[in-house]
């Protein structure tokens, strides 16, 4: 049954806890994660949703210790290279967003080809969040505001709000209909701050490795019993 949702957004949360629970290091949580990307994109076709956001390493992360960055990079570049025909023989289109420019020449390339490869693709757009931050994007957008309005391109007057979405790093998205966190935070650690104003959030215990179709399907399930009024009345 296809779902009228436009667009899910994943913060993937809890590889390292879930590493720990099984005595082993947090790379393996890590490695361990891949199959949730899979069943996420799979629901996604499935259901006839457009957009998947993956929060996949935000730029507080670089923070995190040299060896655990390191092997991240090395593991993107490896889920590109194993799934990019996979990918393309599933219609998928890849896409990211975030500061790509910050990611080391391999995985940066690596993500570049596949983008070129996929982007006629016409099924699921699957958005990968890398040196992503909500702050960072939208200092980024009224940086170029402000060099518009610098080159007298444009006056600080006609500035909207519909302006400034045009002016995040993929304006082409629609905002997200339903965050979903796992893990058991609850809290958007920066992720798409300007795009959530009226977004739902779903937050699980589950943690992602171990977050999979059923416990997705769950999810949307909830969020589908939401009525949504965008400040309004119905």
């Amino acid at each position: 049954m296809k779902s009228d949702l436009q667009h899910i957004a994943l913060i993937m949360d809890g590889n390292g806890r879930w590493a720990r629970k099984r005595g082993l290091t947090r790379i393996k949580g890590h490695t361990a994660a891949e199959k949730s990307i899979h069943d996420a994109v799979e629901v996604c076709d499935e259901l006839g949703i457009k957009y998947l956001t993956l929060y996949a390493f935000s730029t507080e992360n670089w923070s995190r210790p040299k060896a655990e960055v390191s092997f991240i990079m090395k593991l993107i570049s490896r889920f590109i290279k194993t799934n990019i025909n996979d990918m393309d023989k599933k219609n998928v289109k890849l896409r990211v967003t975030g500061r790509l420019n910050d990611l080391p020449e391999g995985p940066r390339r690596e993500l570049q080809q596949a983008m070129e490869r996929t982007s006629s693709n016409t099924g699921v757009n699957m958005i990968l969040a890398l040196s992503y931050g909500g702050r960072a994007e939208i200092r980024d957008a009224f940086v170029r505001i402000a060099e518009n309005v610098k080159s007298g391109l444009l006056n600080p007057e006609d500035i909207s709000e519909v302006m400034i979405s045009d002016f995040m790093y993929n304006s082409d998205v629609p905002d997200p209909d339903v965050i979903i966190r796992t893990s058991g935070e609850q809290r958007l650690s920066n992720f798409l701050l300007w795009q959530s104003a009226y977004t739902e959030f779903v937050f699980t215990p589950v943690l992602w490795p171990d977050f999979h179709a059923e416990q997705l399907k769950q999810a949307l399930s909830e969020f589908k019993s939401r009525k949504r009024r965008f400040g309004g009345l119905k």
